[in-house]
């Protein structure tokens, strides 16, 4: 009995409210219809009358219903539009007072909620479109890590496939770029170098979504910046030292030309030391003054003329040029041209001056009996310069294309800032790295 009890209890409770109201008046008028026979059962014109009361309560009680369930019912209809996310659904004035004024709340509401859904999918749609068009490389991590979104410029940067970056976690990805954005914390700054050639900012910043926090990193490349500075720095100090130099030079030679043509200074052979040890200073100035042309040279760079040139034909010249200071280390040159002319825009005497350098630098690094190759890929308009010398260490990788920097002994350090200059100039992307061991190559991109 106590379990009908509870039962009849819990389906009361999980009524819809217009049954509950239905099932009331139905009651409520059955009840009343009883008693009303049983009241007035000997005075039939009251029976009539109470049995009339009754047909007229049913009449209202229907009305009510109408009034007042019915909006509810369609006002339910309106929270289910909700629930769907759809708010288009809106409802008419019934021309009842506070039906209306319910109507009224919920109407502003939904259209409230419209006006602001509407905002978020401008922003969202405005971020997306920016996020993608973006200069800035920007990687947006998941909740645990893994990313989730990469824009194009990011992808450019790190020369990886997107489906190969998606739904990976930084930490288990080989990329070298990757591995110093490993090694980021949120909020912190790092600056690197690409190929001894492009510098780029890495930056690690978190946002909240939903309540939780989120990891993005953004890269920006420096490259353009850093060098103007540089060159404005580096191309100073050269002007001064070639201005202290020459002004110091020219006189001394003067003075020691004319002393070795004033032959009766030498008279005897007991000035020949002397005068030997003259000409060798005077030599020795000739070769400060030639090195002090070369730093000028790096300052002094013309723009670039360009005109349409041959790239398999500056190969085989500057190949031929170099042909014999590869010989005496017993060091081959391969070609792989072209089949047909390959031509670019270039000023020929420039590239020839950077690839001679390029080329120079690959001889120098190859101990004995080594290839430098030159190989021009057609599809992808480069030129690969590879040698198989010993490599490049990270540390020396960090510091290549850097005015003054040399891993020779008595290296000036100018080699690689020329061809950089030279490449720069005419707008040509460049990298030097170690792919493999005994393997490193010089590509240069032509547009």
């Amino acid at each position: 009995m106590h379990c009908t009890g509870d039962w009849i209890n819990t389906r009361y409770h999980t009524m819809k409210l217009r049954t509950k109201y239905l099932l009331f008046v139905i009651i409520l008028h059955l009840l009343t219809l009883v008693l009303t026979y049983f009241i007035f059962q000997q005075n039939t014109i009251f029976f009539i009358a109470s049995e009339i009361f009754i047909i007229i309560s049913l009449i209202i009680s229907w009305n009510l219903y109408q009034q007042l369930i019915q909006p509810l019912k369609s006002l339910m209809q309106g929270i289910d539009a909700i629930r769907d996310r759809d708010f288009n659904v809106k409802f008419l004035p019934t021309g009842k007072r506070e039906v209306d004024e319910l109507i009224g709340v919920y109407n502003e509401m939904i259209d409230q909620l419209r006006i602001e859904r509407t905002s978020q999918e401008q922003q969202h749609f405005f971020l997306e479109k920016l996020i993608y068009t973006s200069p800035t490389g920007i990687i947006i991590l998941d909740y645990d890590a893994n990313i989730q979104q990469i824009n194009p410029k990011a992808l450019q940067i790190l020369s990886i496939d997107e489906k190969d970056l998606i739904n990976h976690s930084v930490d288990d990805l080989p990329n070298h770029f990757l591995k110093h954005i490993k090694s980021l914390k949120t909020g912190e700054t790092k600056t690197i170098k690409l190929g001894g050639a492009t510098t780029y900012k890495l930056q690690r910043a978190h946002f909240i979504d939903r309540g939780f926090s989120r990891d993005f990193i953004m890269i920006e490349e420096l490259t353009a910046e850093i060098l103007a500075a540089e060159k404005n720095v580096y191309g100073k100090v050269i002007r001064m030292m070639a201005h202290e130099v020459n002004n110091t030079i020219g006189p001394v030679n003067s003075i020691i030309q004319s002393a070795l043509k004033t032959d009766p200074l030498w008279e005897g052979h007991h000035s020949d030391s002397l005068k030997d040890a003259l000409q060798v200073a005077l030599d020795r100035n000739q070769n400060l003054n030639l090195f002090m042309r070369n730093f000028a040279d790096l300052v002094k760079l013309p723009q670039a003329n360009k005109k349409r040139i041959d790239l398999n034909q500056l190969v085989i010249s500057v190949s031929k040029l170099m042909e014999i200071k590869a010989s005496e280390k017993g060091i081959k040159l391969e070609l792989e041209l072209a089949q047909t002319p390959f031509y670019i825009s270039a000023d020929e005497q420039q590239m020839e001056q950077a690839l001679i350098n390029i080329v120079k630098n690959a001889i120098e690094s190859v101990e004995e009996n080594g290839i430098v190759k030159f190989k021009i890929d057609v599809k992808s308009r480069q030129l690969i310069i590879a040698d198989t010398g010993k490599g490049i260490t990270a540390e020396q990788s960090e510091q290549l294309f850097t005015p003054f920097f040399s891993t020779k002994k008595d290296g000036q350090g100018i080699g690689l800032t020329l061809v950089r200059e030279i490449l720069i100039n005419h707008g040509f992307e460049f990298s030097l790295n170690t792919v493999a061991s005994c393997q490193t190559e010089f590509a240069i991109m032509f547009k």
